[in-house]
């Protein structure tokens, strides 16, 4: 023992006092202290003890709350009630949206007899499956359209710009522009309905390009057999057609008309220079979108008060992660045929049962677009006004093609589907019998099928 005392500077711990009882004091007697070591034995030092800790309550855990029980007991997080349309129309009543955004896809085209993409037995891609194509989407990947620009070309002859008439959907988006409450419409169609439409260009984001420009992009030697054989799309002869002996192309300009003229003429467009294949400035897979769409993105998504989605399967990104880019309290609607970019994720995808995600804000109209949007407008007191309009516009575009001897289709989607689709069969031809054998299920039929069931489940 080095002799050091508890609390004094060599020990450790706290500081301890001993608590002595004074002693009594006679009233005659001299209070002057007296020393212990002259009058009593020197005290015992109490043994030191360690500070005792209070021993912790017993608590019952707390019940964690779904988020659905969350809702219920903090209506703050209710943005609109229920997953209606009327839920979206009163909200826009009620917060006076001027920053809108709509995000399209092919579906709202459908009604002008424009086929989609992807929807199951009637989109083109469906359709292109049973043609030797190395996989339905090849029509629009830059590097098969290097080496084999036919299939492109056929689809495009029958898709073109000035044979179709912008539906009740590009109208109603034009409606939200002329009354100051459209912020964007970022659209993935390459048709240019939209300005067809009337809607301004300062409002539109073209995703995915349109015809309205094109370039020369080069081109690229048919395949050796061996990466025939495997059937890859990323060989070094695809992802570099110089090191193929091909090129990528000078870059330079053409105008819609020149491309038109030259399509519809059974010709495939080559560059004057260079004779590099002369592509329009439709976004396909492999290349950046472009930069438009991304000098925009952040400022506009952050600022966006409402997100309406229409006629899209948001199975394409970068275009389908937009639903993600808006604030978690800003309301979304998605107007389409069946449910898409349901992701049962607290942090990305709808959730219109409000069971996932802290905020409920999602709504669905399952339907057909010009439907959906017809049925928005007339909650928001603007059905008249956007029947007069779509009416009013169709009759000057006819007007119009009459005088220029241009022949609008009158033919349904699904039909022109067959024919496009058939067209481009002639091109490249059937796939072999043993290769059709055995084919699955349609990717999008199958998730199509699961999130219905289960969305079904959750609400009831």
């Amino acid at each position: 023992m080095d002799g050091s005392q508890p609390g004094s500077a060599q020990g450790k711990g706290p500081e301890w006092t001993e608590y002595r009882e004074p002693a009594a004091v006679a009233d005659d007697e001299d209070e002057t202290p007296v020393p212990a070591s002259a009058s009593q034995p020197e005290a015992k030092q109490a043994p030191r003890r360690s500070p005792r800790k209070p021993s912790p309550r017993k608590t019952t855990p707390k019940k964690t709350l779904t988020p659905l029980e969350q809702k219920l007991a903090d209506p703050s997080l209710n943005i609109i009630p229920d997953d209606t349309v009327e839920s979206i129309a009163a909200y826009i009543k009620e917060k006076g949206c001027k920053n809108i955004i709509v995000m399209t896809g092919a579906g709202i085209s459908t009604s002008a007899g424009i086929p989609d993409f992807r929807s199951p037995g009637t989109g083109l891609y469906d359709n292109l499956q049973k043609y030797n194509l190395p996989y339905p989407t090849a029509v629009f990947d830059i590097n098969y359209f290097r080496r084999k620009p036919e299939p492109f070309f056929t689809l495009a002859r029958e898709l073109y710009p000035g044979n179709f008439r912008p539906t009740t959907c590009h109208y109603f988006i034009r409606l939200l522009a002329e009354k100051g409450l459209l912020l964007r419409n970022y659209t993935q169609n390459i048709d240019t309905l939209e300005r067809v439409a009337g809607i301004s260009g300062e409002y539109l984001v073209e995703a995915h390009g349109s015809f309205s420009e094109a370039h020369c992009v080069g081109w690229a030697p048919p395949r050796t057999e061996e990466s025939e054989l495997l059937g890859d799309s990323d060989s070094e002869e695809d992802v570099n057609p110089v090191a193929a002996g091909g090129s990528r192309g000078c870059g330079r300009a053409y105008s819609q008309k020149w491309v038109k003229d030259q399509i519809f003429a059974g010709n495939t467009p080559r560059c004057q220079a260079c004779n590099g294949l002369v592509k329009p400035d439709i976004v396909f897979f492999g290349e950046s979108l472009p930069d438009r769409f991304h000098s925009l993105l952040v400022p506009d998504f952050i600022q966006c008060d409402l997100l309406i989605v229409i006629g899209t399967s948001l199975q394409v990104m970068p275009f389908a992660s937009l639903i993600n880019r808006v604030p978690d309290t800003v309301p979304r609607l998605l107007i389409n045929r069946e449910f898409a970019g349901v992701h049962f994720s607290r942090h990305s995808g709808f959730d219109f049962v409000g069971d996932v995600q802290n905020y409920r804000r999602d709504a669905v109209y399952l339907g057909s677009c010009d439907d959906g949007c017809t049925e928005l407008a007339s909650l928001l007191g603007w059905g008249d006004e956007l029947k007069q309009l779509t009416e009013r516009e169709h009759a000057r575009l006819a007007q119009e093609e009459e005088v220029a001897h241009v022949v609008v289709s009158t033919e349904s989607a699904e039909e022109k589907a067959e024919e496009v689709t058939r067209k481009i069969g002639d091109v490249v031809g059937e796939k072999p019998e043993d290769e059709k054998a055995g084919e699955p299920e349609p990717f999008d039929e199958v998730i199509d099928k699961e999130l219905s069931g289960l969305l079904e489940k959750q609400k009831l």
